[in-house]
């Protein structure tokens, strides 16, 4: 199966439940756990830095784990959170929305981008003056992944 028709199909599935008003795609639909506050901190980020319309949804953790696992995100590379950006790329976890608007103007061909793990000081993981060094990855089509960016 060609990797859109891979987003496309994992994008019907939580605008399924909405209701016919809502037909408008969003440009970032978060699939995020309900009782995950980081998540929803990460969304305030999205929010601020005024990258398009943005909707989340709440799933079920095995729903969560089954639409990465549709979408290419493998243990190694997953995060609490994951995010279809554009109904084209992938972002899982704490990407910075910097790293997110370079990615809508470079279009690289590729699944898109993650942050694995929850870095401390990663969007949506503040901790005070805490922060760790952290990488944002970009993940080919073909499941590698290389640096994109490096968050000291």
């Amino acid at each position: 199966m060609h990797r859109r028709s891979v987003l496309l199909a994992a994008l019907s599935l939580p605008l399924a439940k909405l209701p016919a008003m809502a037909a408008v795609e969003p440009d970032i639909l978060v699939m995020k756990s309900p009782t995950c506050g980081c998540c929803s901190a990460w969304v305030t980020h999205l929010d601020a830095a005024d990258l398009g319309r943005i909707e989340s949804r709440n799933l079920a953790d095995e729903q969560l784990w089954a639409m990465k696992a549709r979408l290419g995100i493998t243990e190694a590379l997953a995060s609490c959170h994951t995010a279809l950006l554009l109904g084209r790329y992938v972002i899982e976890g704490h990407v910075p929305a910097s790293d997110i608007r370079r990615l809508m103007q470079d279009q690289p061909e590729a699944l898109g981008l993650t942050v694995p793990g929850m870095p401390i000081g990663s969007p949506g993981m503040e901790m005070q003056d805490q922060k760790e060094t952290y990488d944002t990855l970009l993940i080919h089509a073909d499941g590698t992944t290389s640096v994109y960016a490096t968050h000291t």
